[in-house]
């Protein structure tokens, strides 16, 4: 199986160097880097816009420059994961409160069988048991404005009834993380990017890009990630390790790989409740 996860990152860590093979550092922003890094300030990009896209910046650079060679490819997969956020191998439904094995273990298998009976992976997702993603949305987001409700108004007409139908729901995949193949990957971005350069326009006029809400934008492609691929593709879920500051140490990874000890795995996984 042929898997290209790229994981993006604003600064160096020794231990995406570590990583294995099929997990390639992708540098964002204006930060050195390098030069056997991918760097999404490079040829085609939006990299300026970092500040308010956050890693999705990065999906654009891929989109430009990359997938498009592995277009026509059936046997490939592309995917995304975070400098603090990698894909386990399995789904798991109770946080791990004792494991002596290490977290390098239990990252993605490239022969894991999800790939033979999915299009498309999300990250496990996250259930809002009070509100659903509308109202969680607005309640994290205090922009003034019914923003997901002007926004949906970008796409078109029956885009939009099924996005809002999603945003009643209170299931959501997070952090623009997915695994899919080059083309479906290729028709996620021709309607995002549309979508969220005129989202992007709008909250720049009302001058909502502020503090917290800075990167709006990447908040906002959030849930169209989660819906669109839910909608259009047949999906299936794995769980994710968020990485402690302790383990992405550059003074430790210097010399060693943090993820390799024992008992690294017993601080993760991902389900959460809200």
């Amino acid at each position: 199986m042929n898997i290209k996860i790229f994981c993006k990152t604003i600064n160096y860590y020794y231990l995406l160097d570590k990583l294995p093979k099929y997990i390639i550092p992708l540098g964002l922003g204006k930060n050195v880097f390098p030069k056997h890094w991918l760097n999404d300030s490079k040829l085609q990009n939006i990299s300026h816009l970092n500040k308010y896209y956050g890693e999705i910046t990065g999906l654009y650079w891929l989109w430009k420059n990359i997938t498009s060679n592995y277009d026509k490819k059936e046997s490939y997969w592309i995917g995304s994961c975070q400098y603090r956020r990698l894909w386990l191998n399995n789904l798991f439904f109770k946080k791990q409160k004792f494991s002596i094995s290490n977290l390098y273990s239990n990252l993605l298998n490239c022969n894991n069988e999800i790939f033979s009976s999915s299009e498309a992976i999300l990250v496990q997702p996250v259930f809002f048991s009070r509100q659903n993603l509308y109202e969680q949305f607005n309640t994290v987001h205090k922009t003034g404005v019914k923003l997901l409700e002007i926004c949906s108004d970008f796409l078109n007409k029956k885009e939009k009834k099924n996005f809002l139908n999603y945003l009643n729901k209170n299931r959501l995949s997070c952090f623009n993380m997915f695994i899919t193949k080059p083309k479906f990957f290729n028709s996620y971005c021709e309607e995002l990017f549309p979508w969220i350069n005129k989202c992007f326009k709008f909250c720049k006029k009302n001058k909502l890009l502020k503090s917290y809400n800075v990167r709006l934008p990447a908040f906002l492609a959030e849930r169209f990630t989660s819906y669109w691929f839910t909608q259009n593709l047949n999906v299936r879920y794995l769980s994710h390790a968020r990485i402690g500051g302790c383990l992405l140490s550059n003074n430790i990874n210097k010399y060693f790989n943090t993820i390799k000890f024992p008992f690294t795995f017993r601080m993760y996984p991902t389900l959460h409740k809200y």
